[in-house]
């Protein structure tokens, strides 16, 4: 017969304890649900996680299986600079919930379940990574907002992967501060993050021959992890793929 561990005992104790003054709520509309980092079940319904069939490039979901190696519309034009982008949900009313409450709001508490739903999404490139780094922000975003959403998931994804990828943090620098990506068209975003980001000299050598696993809250039209895509090959990566906790779900 296996006993419980004093410290298991403690921890399960503490965890009741708090669960009776502060009850674990929805991450996305704080109705009240069993464990902490949860969907209750309307929002856990409503949420769209994505799964195969999607475009080998972009990851964008097919309503029907096309083979695995099936490209979208857009990427059969023009492949985009990243090898493979994934994501966890498409962008719903659920998910931007869930994207706003972190980046908006300082819902901090939802990015350990954020790093676990991400590992899972991007399990197939996490196998391929040697680095994990965020999309940064500029520093006078980064001292108004007080931290950097997508650096948060990435630490996560780190920890979900047990070490077996290098985390920078820092390994990108956001060099020209840019007018916000919302309201812009596809062209418009592209013209505006255009050089807006370069590798971080001191990170140089530890990037060359590397792949790295590019980490954002949220992919519209792609065009900032193109443009970061576009900094570190230039850097000498060996190869980038992007993983992302929403995308949006466009025409195809």
């Amino acid at each position: 017969m296996e006993f419980a561990r004093p410290t298991d005992l403690l921890k399960r104790a503490s965890r009741a304890a708090l669960d009776t003054v502060l009850p674990p709520q929805c991450l996305a509309c704080d109705a009240l649900v069993s464990e902490p980092g949860a969907l209750c079940a309307s929002c856990w319904e409503g949420a769209k996680f994505i799964a195969a069939p999607f475009c080998a490039a972009c990851g964008v979901p097919f309503e029907f299986d096309q083979g695995p190696d099936a490209l979208c519309g857009a990427c059969a034009r023009e492949r985009p600079g990243f090898g493979r982008a994934r994501a966890v949900f498409v962008y719903n009313d659920v998910s931007r919930d869930l994207v706003t409450g972190l980046k908006h709001r300082d819902r901090l508490h939802g990015a350990p379940a954020f790093g676990r739903w991400l590992a899972r999404a991007g399990r197939e490139l996490l196998r391929d990574a040697d680095v994990i780094a965020p999309v940064p922000l500029h520093r006078f975003r980064l001292w108004r907002r007080r931290f950097n959403q997508s650096a948060l998931l990435a630490r996560e994804l780190a920890r979900e992967s047990g070490g077996e990828a290098m985390f920078l943090p820092d390994l990108l620098q956001r060099v020209r501060a840019t007018p916000t990506q919302g309201g812009l068209n596809a062209s418009e975003r592209k013209r505006n993050v255009r050089g807006a980001f370069a590798v971080n000299p001191r990170h140089a050598v530890r990037l060359s021959g590397r792949r790295v696993l590019l980490v954002d809250d949220v992919y519209t039209t792609g065009a900032t992890l193109e443009a970061c895509t576009s900094a570190l090959l230039r850097a000498g990566a060996a190869g980038v793929d992007a993983l992302v906790l929403a995308r949006v779900d466009r025409p195809r």
